[in-house]
């Protein structure tokens, strides 16, 4: 975020990855409007789409252009680079029309803290990217980040130092030409969004985001369901098999040891027949019970496979409705399906 003073008729400026619906469309629609401002001239972009708190009757689209509008191609590069990488876990956790409300919101505080404290003219993404910073720190705290590619520092701290140096640079005698005000204004709105409720609390996972990460919302109920059900055949196969051979078994030794006490008693040749072909009778029995059990047991985990699968159909109708519409979407009974199978979840 940089300030400019508009010193000319049209000012001039002083001093997991996958990349989402509205992240695509703001990295685009940003070095667009540079292209744009290097062949008509940076001034004029300046002058009708930055944000000026004396022209605000004048230019109240300004509240909203001045997003797209940067100082330079570093301040430019800066600010795509925090989209591309915080941007898209958090539409993917949100949904796209949350997300995009958002950056918008965040960006607005930055005009509110600058319209109330200062009377320069702003330009730049930086106010939304505080607050895209902010809700990233606040959802996976404990994700590191590479600085310079080879330094990791977990991204609550990052943020907290970035936020901190906006904020002595915004109440001490700085004059770099940065808009610390705006900074700190996209962040306190970011921050009060989350904080008030009205972002949602899951959506659709984002791979791993390392440690303390929530790792997926959506990902994460699939997978539960799946190993689940998984669990539930093997686990119906298993019971099958361990009861047919452990019938098997069970009736093997009883023979056996009728034939030891038997032949310890010396009882003869047509008294060991009696109690063999008995062994046997009961070895049969046993094993006819062993597969009516396992039967039984394979029943019920075909039944509980069917439901599992069913229900998890259910929940992939919901994740798509969250990724199209956002939470605000979702029916009462929607919810409560998702409340119902996140605790299922946690507790296997």
């Amino acid at each position: 975020m940089r300030y400019v003073n508009q010193s000319s008729s049209f000012g001039g400026p002083s001093a997991r990855f996958q990349v989402t619906h509205w992240v695509r469309i703001l990295l685009i629609a940003n070095a667009l409007v540079f292209l744009v401002g290097l062949a008509v001239g940076r001034g004029l972009i300046i002058d009708l789409f930055a944000f000026s708190p004396g022209r605000l009757a004048d230019r109240p689209w300004g509240m909203v252009t001045y997003m797209f509008v940067h100082a330079g191609l570093w301040h430019l590069l800066m600010n795509l680079l925090f989209v591309f990488f915080f941007g898209p876990p958090l539409e993917e956790r949100w949904g796209s029309d949350m997300f995009i409300k958002f950056y918008l919101v965040c960006g607005l505080g930055g005009v509110l803290l600058s319209f109330a404290f200062s009377g320069a003219t702003i330009v730049g993404a930086s106010a939304a990217c505080y607050g895209l910073m902010l809700a990233f720190a606040l959802a996976w705290p404990e994700q590191p980040v590479y600085i310079w590619g080879m330094f990791p520092v977990r991204v609550k701290w990052l943020v907290a130092f970035l936020v901190a140096l906006s904020f002595a640079s915004a109440i001490g005698p700085s004059r770099d030409g940065v808009a610390h005000l705006a900074h700190l204004g996209g962040a306190v709105a970011g921050f009060l969004l989350v904080k008030s409720g009205w972002m949602p609390s899951y959506g659709r996972g984002y791979g791993a985001m390392g440690q303390g990460s929530t790792a997926g919302w959506g990902d994460g109920v699939r997978g539960g369901r799946g190993g689940a059900r998984r669990g539930s055949r093997a686990r119906g196969r298993g019971h099958g098999r361990s009861g047919r051979r452990g019938s098997g078994r069970s009736g093997f030794s009883r023979w056996g040891a009728g034939l030891r006490g038997s032949s310890r008693g010396g009882a003869s040749r047509g008294g060991k027949t009696g109690a063999s072909r008995r062994g046997r009778g009961e070895r049969d029995k046993d094993a006819g019970s062993g597969r009516i059990a396992a039967a039984f047991e394979e029943r019920r985990a075909r039944q509980r496979a069917a439901r599992e699968r069913a229900e998890l159909d259910q929940v992939d109708a919901v994740l798509d409705k969250i990724s199209a519409g956002g939470i605000e979407s979702l029916t009462a009974e929607e919810r409560e399906l998702l409340d119902r199978v996140s605790r299922q979840t946690k507790a296997n």
